[in-house]
């Protein structure tokens, strides 16, 4: 079988009169083959001084594609540039059609947006000013959740308690199992550190008072506190921003219900009220951790470890302990709702709410756990 490859791409030209170039174009002009240059075309101008007009024509052209459009407006610029004139008309329709909408809206002057480097005070200046406007958004919010708060305790605010037992369940009981290791672990590094330290000069049982008091006073809450804002608060961020985006928040102001108080509200309750409980298994956890540690390393006995523990520790320390968790729960709870309110109509807007509301939660636990201290420091307890 005998294959004909397609005709090549010819360009010609002649003189019909003293001012008028003619160029002809026929053969397959496509880009499988290899087209001839506008430079061509180029060279005919300067060789006739005295050319007016170019005009064109395609009888022998069998097929075009992008490539003669490219090769026509080239020509048709440089014409332009010598004061000649280009005539479309013996060229096809379709080939007409597309100069014409190639050539009719020019790219007007200064369109293209031209990059700028900001200066270091513009910068400052855009930062502080998102920053007091965030600080005010923020402080709204706080606000409204508390004018929320005090509806409920007058029996005046509106969520269902079904929806409020499902927010226990996931922020308690579905928690267990990452804070039982976190908190594991903690108490395993604590006693470790120790150890290494305290068997230095023989004083291997106050691992279990190192352990004990970090873990109840500090540690448990803040730890726990942390894995909420990564698990809850980024889950509360995610499902409001969600509901932002698919406009079911602007659907409950329709009908005349609360956001704050529907959707804020109980999680805030929640969250508050599973946290210290949560706080107490944590501080469980990590001295069991330490006694671990205790028994297998320092060949303590697991009654003098308790003993040890139970001595140093007291009741003050495992209020502080449930306060902070208390705190910690409502802060959490607030970073998550706060940013999956603030959350905007795009695709990636639900992602950068979850991201947000973990980064405002764990900072707001660690100042709020270096507030808490110096005060506690403070009043002396």
């Amino acid at each position: 079988m005998k294959v004909t490859e397609p005709p090549s791409s010819e360009l010609s030209f002649s003189r019909p009169t003293d001012d008028t170039l003619l160029v002809s174009l026929a053969g397959n002009w496509t880009i499988g083959n290899k087209l001839p240059s506008a430079d061509d075309v180029l060279a005919q101008i300067k060789s006739g001084s005295r050319i007016q007009r170019i005009t064109f024509d395609t009888e022998g052209l069998t097929a075009w594609d992008s490539r003669l459009l490219t090769f026509l407006i080239k020509v048709i610029a440089r014409g332009t540039q010598s004061k000649i004139c280009a005539e479309k008309e013996g060229l096809p329709p379709g080939v007409q059609r597309l100069l014409v909408l190639a050539s009719a809206v020019p790219e007007r002057k200064g369109a293209r947006r031209r990059s700028e480097r900001d200066t270091f005070l513009a910068k400052v200046g855009v930062s502080a000013v998102d920053f007091c406007r965030s600080a005010v958004e923020m402080l709204n919010f706080i606000g409204d959740a508390f004018i929320a708060f005090v509806r409920m305790l007058c029996g005046k605010s509106c969520f269902r308690l079904s929806d409020f037992i499902l927010i226990v369940r996931e922020c308690g009981a579905q928690a267990l199992p990452i804070v039982s290791l976190i908190s594991l672990l903690v108490g395993l590094i604590l006693a470790f550190v120790g150890a290494v330290q305290l068997m230095m000069f023989g004083a291997q049982l106050y691992v279990a008072s190192l352990v004990g008091i970090a873990m109840i006073r500090v540690m448990g809450a803040i730890m726990t506190g942390i894995i909420m804002a990564g698990r809850t608060g980024a889950a509360f961020a995610a499902q409001l921003g969600t509901m932002e985006v698919n406009e079911e928040i602007d659907a409950l102001k329709t009908i005349g219900v609360s956001p704050m108080e529907f959707l804020v509200l109980p999680r805030m309750i929640a969250l508050a009220i599973m946290m210290p409980l949560l706080c107490i298994y944590a501080d469980l956890m990590g001295i069991l951790g330490g006694l671990i540690v205790g028994v297998v390393m320092l060949d303590l006995n697991m009654v003098e470890y308790y003993e040890a523990t139970k001595a140093a520790v007291s009741l003050k320390d495992f209020f502080i302990g449930l306060f902070q968790s208390s705190v910690f729960g409502v802060l959490v709870a607030l970073s998550g709702c706060l940013r999956g309110m603030q959350c905007t109509r795009s695709a990636s807007a639900v992602g950068d709410a979850a991201t947000s509301a973990v980064v405002t939660g764990i900072v707001s636990i660690v100042v709020a756990t270096a507030i808490i201290t110096v005060l506690c420091n403070v009043i002396g307890i």
